[in-house]
């Protein structure tokens, strides 16, 4: 299930190697030597009392350095953090169940409460932007966007870099620069030997992975990141989590809550991934595809309504058959000499996630079918300063889902599942199944189970389901499902008619209201709450884009 994190609305418009496995690392072959003791929860026995001593350690020095048990100080440059942000690492273990064994450190970032002492300050709000590989080290700048203020006013903002991303014990299964090579042939009914070659493409990332990260490979899962987030809240001085988590962030939220129902103080789960063990990860990536198709729609839906602006087609059918025509003629000759097939559908899958680069993707293939290419090259053509940055998110991505849950073994039931999918959603089905097709062939003799959420024994302290109707990467009926486990407590904010992924922040006023009021009071709105949609994209026409580059040229107002 790629949650992908490139953009988390208008409010985290800041956020979204090769390497070996580090020498510290021990020498055994990947994966336990053989069953152990399981914690009905998740995980096994030995590794929930590991976290547990390890919260207990950070509790314990967070309390005697009376800072937090973090020592903030000003960002390393290699995480391009401004002041007032400061950066600290966390050590917490590889591997629970051995919580004196080797150790990997996590990047965080803070930026304190404007309202530094006083009642009303709140603790630290703790982010985590989803993926799985995707950074928060970013998220305290959202204290100086507006609609923050008073949030920013109550909490220290803390985002952190999870195990695997950056450089939190970073992961790579590729060198970065084949991903830059391109451009990328894929076709849109892959034929068996298109399928043949995919399946073998594969079996070498997986095999690159575990090649790479060596005996770290099975310690990158959804269990470990919920228990660093333990760890990191004991670190942090916070005897209860406040948390928001954004797509993947809203199973790890649900999990850790699972886990220290306790320890759980305010969650706010905005674009909920659907928790059920049974539809983890296998079939929530199958139920991806007819939400994509749908936002495929939308897209096509408006560009039709603006065709006096775009010339693209005056129905969703004609705007398709335009696209058709651009895939057409990139296939034979790329765009710019980088963008074929395989890199126009990754950035029109874009348009299927955020509304906002609509004006964008439209102007793109409007330009391009007028002759000029240039515009679809820049937004489309792999970007070598940020291929390592992309290699190792997906190779985060990857090694969690791969982990967390066992996956068919067997291509023909790949191969079934995804040419039914395809036959009425086939923009992104053949895509999103290739991107997880090293799943079938993971080198790890024990993959995890599923945690069941909303098993814990405890009742949950209020939480805050957010979710958009139309969403394609996280559907509906995840939230809904998400909201039933959490129980009673729980409160379910619905954008309705809209499908952007990622709610929160500054997109729609009704929604954040709502989760202003819960962070600030702990106060919920009632069981299910529906908001009216954000407004649609404006439509910029070619010759506005134009006048917009000559102003970009000049200096910035202040």
């Amino acid at each position: 299930m790629r949650t992908r994190h490139a953009r988390h609305g208008a409010a985290v418009a800041a956020l979204s190697l090769a390497l070996c496995a580090p020498a510290h690392l021990p020498a055994h072959a990947a994966g336990p030597a053989g069953p152990a003791p399981r914690d009905p929860l998740g995980g096994t026995a030995a590794e929930a009392a590991g976290a547990a001593l390890a919260a207990q350690r950070a509790a314990a020095t967070a309390a005697a350095g009376g800072s937090g048990g973090l020592d903030f100080r000003g960002c390393p440059d290699a995480e391009r953090l401004p002041a007032p942000v400061r950066c600290a690492t966390l050590r917490v273990p590889l591997d629970y169940a051995r919580p004196d064994g080797p150790q990997i450190s996590l990047t965080v970032s803070r930026v304190p409460a404007t309202r530094a002492r006083g009642a009303d300050r709140q603790g630290a709000l703790v982010h985590n932007p989803g993926g799985p590989g995707a950074s928060g080290m970013q998220f305290p700048l959202v204290a100086g966007l507006a609609g923050w203020e008073r949030i920013a006013a109550a909490y220290d903002l803390v985002g952190y870099a999870p195990r695997g991303v950056g450089r939190s014990a970073p992961l790579s299964c590729q060198d970065p620069a084949a991903r830059t090579k391109g451009p990328t042939p894929e076709p849109a009914d892959p034929s068996p030997a298109d399928k043949r070659q995919r399946v073998e493409a594969a079996r070498a990332y997986a095999h690159g992975c575990a090649r790479r990260a060596g005996a770290a490979l099975p310690y990158y899962t959804t269990l470990n990141n919920a228990r660093d987030l333990h760890v990191l809240r004991a670190a942090l001085g916070e005897e209860k989590l406040t948390f928001l988590g954004s797509s993947y962030g809203t199973y790890l939220g649900a999990v850790y809550a699972t886990l220290h129902p306790g320890r759980v103080r305010r969650m706010v789960l905005d674009s909920a991934v659907d928790p059920d063990p049974r539809r983890v990860w296998y079939r929530n990536n199958l139920d991806q595809a007819p939400g994509f198709e749908r936002r495929w729609y939308d897209f096509r839906a408006w560009v039709a309504r603006h065709h006096g602006t775009y010339r693209l087609g005056a129905t969703p059918a004609a705007v398709q058959a335009s696209y058709e025509r651009v895939r057409d003629a990139v296939a034979r000759t790329p765009a710019g000499g980088a963008v074929g097939t395989g890199e126009l559908r990754a950035a029109y899958l874009q348009a299927a996630y955020y509304d906002d680069v609509w004006p964008d993707r439209a102007a793109a293939l409007a330009a391009f079918l007028r002759g000029d290419p240039a515009e679809l090259t820049a937004q489309a053509a792999p970007d070598p300063a940020v291929a390592a940055a992309a290699e190792n998110a997906t190779a985060v991505y990857t090694a969690v889902l791969c982990n967390d849950a066992s996956w068919p073994a067997d291509f023909a039931t790949w191969d079934r599942d995804n040419t039914e999918l395809a036959r009425t959603a086939p923009f992104e089905t053949w895509a999103n199944a290739f991107l997880n097709l090293p799943c079938a062939y993971w080198p790890v003799r024990e993959r995890q189970r599923p945690v069941a959420v909303g098993a814990q024994p405890e009742r949950l302290p209020r939480t805050l389901v957010v979710a958009a109707e139309r969403d394609g990467a996280t559907p509906y009926p995840g939230a809904l499902e998400l909201q039933r486990r959490l129980g009673a407590g729980s409160s379910l904010v619905t954008e309705t008619g809209s499908g952007s992924h990622g709610v929160v922040g500054g997109r729609n006023d009704c929604v954040d209201r709502h989760v202003e009021r819960y962070l600030l009071t702990g106060s919920t709105p009632g069981w299910r709450v529906r908001c009216a949609p954000h407004p649609e994209p404006a439509p910029v026409s070619l010759d506005d884009r134009a006048a917009g580059a000559r102003r970009a040229l000049l200096p910035p107002v202040v």
